[in-house]
Order: C-alpha cells, then structure tokens, then sequence
C-alpha cells in the first residue's frame, strides 16, 4: 500500500504543477506591473529596475508588462511606504529597494511605515559595495587625507548611504566631511561635482559607477576613498574596507550595521501577502530573467556588474539584519541621528 501511496502522492503534484502555472498565468495575462524606482532617472537604481522591466514579463507566466515609475521622494522612504500601504498585494507590484530602507526601520526612522521583515523579497542583482567618491581637483585621495582637510560631499536625501556613510565616519574615524542634502538623485550629485558645488559623493554603488560613468574612471575623475560592504571588491584590493577601520570591536559592529545593506544593495522587492503561488513565479521568474541572454546582452553592453542572489537569501539578511543586538543599533542611531545637522543645498 504504501508505494501505491507514494506513486499517488506524486502523481497528485504532477497534476498540481500545471494547474498552479495555469493559475498565475490567468492572473497575470493582459495586466500590467507597477515596477516602482525609488529615484530620479538615470542612476543606476532606474537603469537596473528599467532593464529588469524589459526583460522580467516574458519569464512571469501570462506575460504581463512591467511600468517603471520613478517616486524620488524621500529617496526611497515614500516609494517603501508606498509599496507597504497602498500598492495592491496581489503581486502587480514590484520595487527596487535602497537597502539602507532595512537599517532604517532598525533604528526607528521617521516616517517609516512599512516592515521590512513581512516584505516578499524577489532576489538581488548585485553585492557590489558601495564606495565614498572625492573628485580628482580636490586633492583627497585617502582617508586619511579627508582627517586632514574637509572634504564637501553631496547626499541625494539624509536616510541615504550618501549621509549615512561621512557621518559614521566623522564619529567613529576623524574625517572632516562636510555632509549637503537634499538633491533630488545621486545623478544631480555628479553634476554638482563637475560643477564644482560639490567635492565628492558621499555613497554609490562601485558597481554604478562601473556602469553610469566609466569615463570618469578611466580619466581618474573620481577617486574612491573607502569601501562599503562585508567583502571588498575584487577590483577594489587597495581601498579599505570600511568595518575594518574601526578602532574597537562596537565600533567595528556598528560599522558592519550600516555595511550590511550592500549585501543585497540592488534587491527586488514585493507587497506583503501575495498569494504563494505568484510569489513563487516572480521568484522564478527573476532568477531566469538574471540568466537570460538578452538581459545579460544589455547589462554587459553597458558593463553593469551582475552578481545574483535568490530571493530567500535576500530575505534572511533582511531578517539578521532587522535581529542586530539593539546597543548595536541604538549606539549607531545616536550617531546618524545628527543628519538634521548637516547643510540643505540651496535650491
């Protein structure tokens, strides 16, 4: 009896398999997704959720078509509370999220509204770290250099990385940044930097800048002082890595507190409570989308790093990130909580 149990078992599945595909494939067929971009156009958060549009819809079963909307305000603080609260939880909605949104909700951020725990995150395109800029004419090519002279660097918002990362570093290390908020994206910050306004970038992505401006590399426009992350880049070997600066082990954990972002810093995400069937499929779908020939056409056309990561793995940093011993987190808050200090750009 029992093989004939086991023989029933899984024929039963064999049969459930298709009706479930058959089910998504109904819901999503002829129906758009909101595919919402938490900046303003042309980082590297808008071309990675854009081309994730282009590409994404022909793995998802029934074929929908996925809308990017740029929601800049706030930096990526509306577009979560957005996603939390009003967009449908039926899976027709999908984000790419500022990882520091995490960190964040840890600390008790004003005006967070969401929890990031009850998320359905989708995967990760890249663990690429992100890196403090100076500007080739400033003279500061070190850290240490920055403990000597201030150096002006520009932050897209206060809760970003771009603020986040100066300040920790000014408490903790003895730089000398002086932080000014308030553009509307990190492109408008490139521009105040060839401006002039500015002498650096506070935070983005190694793997942004690969992608958004490789001239500025190869011409040594832009130099990369400190890098963010659990593991250098390997094309990063002389750049240290920011949570080894620290002078004692609580500050070392808290600098990883705030590193710890960029192990999913490029990371897809979902309402909560869309249906199990659907969320497997978007899963699947953004996992086939990361290895289809076409998407990988685009990205190395443009020299976009792509280093993936499943969207269960994504959640369970999400999930130890959110369990950081709270002296940790409360000691790290008192410290990023003097962003209300730091200079608004004028308008």
């Amino acid at each position: 009896m029992a093989p004939a149990r086991a023989l029933l078992a899984a024929l039963v599945l064999v049969a459930a398999a298709p009706a479930a595909a058959d089910s998504v494939g109904d819901f999503y067929r002829g129906k758009q997704i909101t595919m919402g971009i938490p900046s303003s156009p042309g980082g590297d958060y808008d071309l990675r959720a854009r081309l994730l549009s282009r590409h994404m819809g022909k793995h998802i079963p029934g074929n929908p078509t996925l809308v990017p909307k740029n929601m800049p305000a706030g930096v990526g603080l509306e577009a979560m509370n957005w996603l939390y609260n009003i967009a449908p939880r039926d899976g027709t909605a999908i984000e790419i999220a500022i990882a520091t949104m995490v960190s964040n909700q840890a600390m008790g951020g004003q005006g967070v509204q969401f929890d990031a725990a009850k998320f359905i995150w989708l995967g990760n395109t890249t663990d690429s770290p992100d890196v403090v800029t100076s500007w080739y004419t400033t003279g500061i090519k070190t850290v240490e250099d920055a403990k000597q002279k201030q150096l002006v660097v520009g932050a897209p918002g206060t809760a970003t990385p771009s603020a986040y990362y100066p300040l920790m570093m000014n408490a903790l290390l003895g730089t000398k940044f002086k932080i000014i908020t308030g553009y509307p994206g990190g492109n408008d910050v490139n521009f105040a930097m060839e401006r002039g306004e500015v002498g650096g970038r506070g935070s983005n992505s190694w793997a942004s800048w690969k992608a958004t401006k490789p001239d500025w590399l190869k011409e040594g426009k832009i130099i990369q002082l400190v890098q963010i992350g659990l593991k250098k880049a390997a094309d990063l070997p002389d750049v240290p890595l920011l949570m080894d600066l620290g002078k004692n082990a609580h500050d070392r954990a808290m600098l990883r507190f705030i590193s710890a972002g960029t192990a999913f810093s490029r990371a897809f995400v979902t309402t909560p409570d869309v249906p199990a069937d659907r969320v497997a499929a978007l899963r699947k779908a953004f996992d086939d989308t990361m290895t289809d020939p076409d998407f990988r056409a685009e990205t190395d056309k443009i020299n976009m790093d792509i280093a993936p990561a499943t969207g269960a793995a994504v959640q369970k940093i999400v999930d130890d990130l959110i369990a950081t011993p709270k002296d940790v987190v409360m000691a790290t808050k008192s410290i990023l909580d003097r962003v209300n200090e730091t200079e608004k750009v004028k308008k």
